[in-house]
């Protein structure tokens, strides 16, 4: 699977994309039609389009897309953003019927072009309607059935839909598995944390939705009396708890996959913890992914996050156990600074179980007296934090986490405590806690509370995703203990920095009281802070658990590439092979459960000492599934695979001798190049004169940058660096995937001399590009394959000047039609229709003079016949234009 694909797309584009909407479905089935969606660079996916009428006359718009195998398989529901529609998940919807699954998405109630009031996924209207929608999977003969009207299906989801997916699970017992991103538990206490009003967020959901009147009258009223008061109420918190998954809490009991974002005031960190230890008390499997990315901006993760999706589905609905759903817990981390873009450097952090917000708790001590500060009249003028809504322009959490302090507290409106400088950095992972007595000349007083980083200068502060902590405190006239709990975060402080916690009395974000008032606050104790050291950061750059691979069988990966310790019974070597790197033997790997759909088939390929093997096919041909049977991630159905005579299974020791590079690779960036790289050597267990350092280095030819930090490096230097590192025990077999993806043509040509330099001391190289032009100088042979199978495979220079495809100049261009006709002669193996005329790939007994009087029996305009001499136009004919 293609991993690169955006996972979370129209999850969050400013604020029309803010929630991710679910709600809709079946009563009476509408007219549909049928459309054929392809690209030039990936199989023909179906999409069938229909408006359902619903029981109380509500009218959804639906698209149902399935791929063109043939045969049932499970089925996936995708919910889209608050203020979208159906189109803003159609992307993901063709990519994950491409991968074996039949999917339908709609336009939720009040949005796009369906009918209907909003109703915040109320269980009567949006909930019931998913139910109906599944009634309807259960009778489409593309669906697989646990049993009679029970469809194998799951749910997923961002914000809106996210909601609706945990929902859906809590009330229709047939929702097999579930992958809410970026969402709500309970929407009380997400739009009212605490008692207090969350009015700017709230004021965009009610906007973008289409006004009040477009919601249901009792959502309508509620939010005009609040919005008018300022201050929640009992009424308004029970309409919208009835509408929340945690309403539903102990009805959940689906594989669960919660994909939360850091930098998120709407929907905070707090919300996916309530939902993770609520599931698992049901005794379901949950995985918990901190992205760096929410609603206020930042890096949503596509990619990635949509690679996690597919492979839990993949594993819960399919059962394809082979396929790793990752670890327990991970979190993304940010590492630096890019020098070149600005943008900031993400690391991948995992444990083995979810540590939750309050794990290992070191108490930090805090000074400071009692300290009298105002709530003003009209709250105005009100302190900062995030800004709501303008997440999509880059988002100020984003600036927090690069480092840049953006909030704003007015003076005599807050207090401030501040810690001694920390003696070591200390990673925070979770929610702080402290506790202090609050009198205010009012009956109730509201608070924000917040902890910054302060650098030892004491001019640079950072709020940690710009994330505060609102506070109802009630009776506060006479004075009282109140315990705050902190914002969620993943932050590291360094050494010599500080830590300061303010207590503000207003919020760009919340409504404060609008009389005048006189807070006075002391501390009853120090600051507690969460730590959480079982989650770990990898040391040195791995590429394939942080960014390509599923997470689990990344982990996995480390260990079977690099050290081969693990040991298990496997053939007995080939004595024949044992000087040839790569002999691939009718490989064969179907999709899940699929007895008739393959990823690969009978593949048979070798590859000698000294080549640089390029891989190509076009998406689905079935080239990173063989990268991954060859790294030993997982198991062949059939056929086998040997390197140096030896036959590749998990653990095999022979596997040490294999290096691979993916797409990717991030370093500490504070370090050096040679720093990283030593690291890295020294977190695989092998001894340091094993790692021919000096070699690779001269190979990838990074010379006196080497002793510089990573952050200064440019993409180039960094894909040489990664290049290194793949090299590092100058392993005799090279797996590179994508090398020179987001490199500039200089660099790709650097590049192209970095794999001629390894190979040309005896080593092999096996690299997967689909730059063709690129691939046609440095490779010295090539693999095609489409579909799965082996098209053909041989020297460059054979396959580009291969007599057997011509290209047929034209006078004038050829109609599709007449192409046809061509590619159906006796001889034809294809035609390909080109700016210039035709590419023409004769089987074998076909000639060139035979083609030249049927094509004027066809009345086509010859001009010219010859043999090509590009790749490309080999690539083209060979895959018969499926590219």
């Amino acid at each position: 699977m293609d991993l690169r694909r955006p996972a979370v797309r129209g999850l969050l584009k400013g604020p029309r994309r803010l929630f991710a909407a679910a709600a809709a479905v079946v009563v009476l089935a509408g007219a549909g039609t049928w459309t054929a969606v392809a690209s030039d660079d990936a199989p023909a996916v179906h999409r069938s389009d229909r408006v359902m009428t619903m029981a109380d006359g509500t009218r959804v718009d639906t698209s149902y897309f399935t791929g063109a195998a043939a045969g049932r398989r499970p089925a996936v529901l995708l919910g889209h953003g608050f203020g979208g529609s159906k189109d803003d998940v159609r992307q993901q919807a063709e990519d994950l019927a491409r991968d074996g699954y039949a999917v339908l998405t709609w336009s939720a109630r009040g949005f796009g072009h369906s009918t209907g009031k909003i109703g915040l996924n109320d269980p009567k209207h949006e909930v019931a309607d998913v139910s109906r929608l599944i009634d309807w999977l259960a009778k489409q003969p593309q669906v697989r059935l646990d049993k009679p009207g029970d469809p194998r299906v799951g749910v997923a989801g961002g914000s809106y839909g996210g909601a609706i997916s945990l929902l859906a699970a809590g009330h229709d017992h047939r929702v097999d598995a579930i992958a809410p991103a970026i969402t709500y538990w309970n929407l009380a206490d997400a739009l009212f944390p605490n008692g207090v009003f969350k009015k700017l967020w709230a004021g965009i959901f009610f906007n973008t939705g289409g006004g009040c009147a477009r919601f249901e009258p009792e959502l309508c009223r509620m939010y005009d009396r609040v919005a008018e008061s300022g201050t929640p109420d009992a009424a308004a918190r029970e309409l919208l708890e009835q509408r929340s998954p945690s309403a539903v809490a102990d009805r959940i009991k689906v594989p669960t996959l919660l994909v939360q974002g850091q930098t998120d005031s709407l929907f905070t960190l707090a919300q996916s913890d309530a939902a993770a230890q609520a599931i698992r008390a049901n005794g379901a499997p949950v995985d918990v992914d901190w992205i760096a990315g929410g609603h206020d901006g930042g890096d949503l993760e596509s990619g990635r996050v949509q690679g996690r999706v597919r492979a839990w589905f993949d594993h819960y609905l399919k059962g394809d156990t082979s396929v790793g759903t990752g670890p327990a817990f991970r979190i993304t981390r940010t590492g630096g600074v890019d020098a070149t873009d600005g943008a900031a450097q993400l690391r991948g952090a995992s444990a083995k179980s979810y540590p939750g917000l309050h794990d290992h708790r070191r108490t930090i001590a805090l000074t400071g007296r009692a300290q009298r500060f105002a709530n003003p009249a009209g709250a105005s003028p009100p302190g900062v934090s995030a800004l709501p809504g303008l997440g999509g322009t880059g988002g100020l959490a984003q600036l927090s986490a690069l480092g840049v302090g953006v909030s704003l507290d007015f003076p005599g409106q807050y207090a401030k405590f501040d810690s001694a400088p920390v003696t070591t950095d200390l990673r925070i992972t979770g929610s702080p806690t402290v506790t202090a007595h609050v009198t205010s000349t009012s009956e109730d007083a509201v608070l924000f509370g917040k902890v910054y980083d302060v650098g030892p200068d004491g001019t640079q502060q950072v709020l940690p995703a710009q994330l505060v902590a609102p506070l109802r405190v009630t009776g506060a006239r006479t004075g009282k203990d109140v315990t705050i709990t902190l914002p969620a975060i993943d932050h590291e402080v360094q050494k010599g920095h500080r830590l300061r916690l303010v207590l503000a009395s207003t919020d760009l974000g919340y409504a404060s009281p609008a009389a005048p008032a006189t807070y006075t606050v002391s501390l009853q104790g120090d600051l507690s802070v969460p730590t959480a050291p079982a989650v770990t950061t990898a040391a040195a750059p791995l590429p394939a658990w942080v960014w390509w691979l599923p997470l689990a069988g990344a982990v996995g990966a480390l260990a079977l590439l690099f050290t081969g310790r693990r040991r298990t019974t496997a053939p007995a070597p080939d004595p024949a092979l044992a000087e040839v790197p790569l002999q691939i033997t009718d490989l064969s790997k179907r999709y899940a459960k699929s007895a008739d759909r393959y990823a690969v088939r009978e593949l048979s390929f070798r590859v000698e000492k000294g080549q640089v093997l390029g891989l190509l096919g076009p998406n689905g041909a079935g080239k990173t599934t063989t990268l991954r049977m060859l790294m030993g991630l997982i198991k062949p159905d059939g056929g086998e695979i040997r390197v140096f005579g030896h036959a590749i299974r998990p653990g095999a020791p022979v596997l040490s001798r294999v290096g691979a590079f993916v797409e990717g690779a991030g370093f500490l960036p504070h370090l050096s190049g040679r720093e990283n790289l030593e690291l890295y050597w020294r977190a695989t267990g092998r001894p340091p004169e094993d790692a021919h350092l000096d070699e690779a280095l001269e190979i990838a030819g990074l010379g006196d940058a080497l002793a510089r930090a990573v952050r200064t490096y440019s993409q180039g230097m960094r894909q040489r660096l990664a290049i290194a590192q793949a090299m590092l025990g100058l392993p005799d077999l090279l797996i590179l995937d994508e090398p020179t993806n987001g490199l500039d043509p200089p660099q790709i040509r650097e590049m192209r001399e970095v794999m001629i330099r390894y190979a040309a001391a005896g080593r092999t190289v096996i690299v997967s590009s689909h730059l063709l032009a690129e691939v046609e100088q440095s490779c010295t042979h090539l693999v095609v394959m489409d579909r799965g199978r082996l098209v053909q495979a041989g020297p460059v220079g054979e396959i580009v000047g291969s007599g057997d495809t011509l290209l047929v100049g034209t006078g004038t261009p050829v109609e599709e039609p007449v192409v046809e006709k061509v590619a159906a002669l006796p001889g034809i193996a294809s035609a390909v229709r080109t700016e210039d005329g035709l590419l023409v790939r004769l089987e074998p007994g076909g000639t060139a003079e035979r083609l030249v009087v049927d094509l004027v029996r066809l009345e086509v305009p010859v001009a010219s016949v010859g043999p090509h001499r590009r790749l490309e136009d080999a690539f083209l004919t060979l895959i018969g234009g499926s590219a």
